[in-house]
């Protein structure tokens, strides 16, 4: 059975930096493709990040380029998002999901299992 649970998220003032984690267990992590969303209140999931299941390609919404960095772990069987200069408006709930297969997509329903969160919130 898929297991995903998310940790890392907090309190933190603009301009901080957060790191999430995602501890994967029961599938061959190795195997499939990772991706971060956020949901803010209100708003429909957002794909932040995403990366192959080797790690030679990666994913950036416009609004975190620069300041986010997906990474994996595929011998601890870890999705690693870093989040530096945060903003007010990556306040969100934070998932890991898995993609299909080795390859990522940008579609939400292309991640058939996802973790139930880490909250982020930025503010002064």
């Amino acid at each position: 059975q898929d297991r995903l649970v998310e940790s890392g998220g907090g309190l933190v003032q603009p301009g901080g930096s957060l790191r999430l984690s995602c501890a994967a267990s029961g599938f061959n992590f190795d195997l499939y493709s990772m991706g971060w969303f956020r949901r803010a209140p209100g708003k429909a999931s957002e794909l932040v990040a995403a990366s192959t299941s080797n790690a030679d390609n990666s994913y950036y919404t416009d609004s975190v380029k620069g300041r986010f960095t997906i990474a994996r772990d595929n011998d601890l069987n870890t999705l690693y998002l870093e989040m530096k200069d945060l903003k007010p408006e990556d306040t969100a709930l934070y998932s890991c999901a898995i993609g299909h297969g080795p390859l990522f997509s940008l579609a939400p329903h292309s991640y058939p299992a996802w973790g139930q969160g880490t909250q982020v919130t930025v503010t002064s």
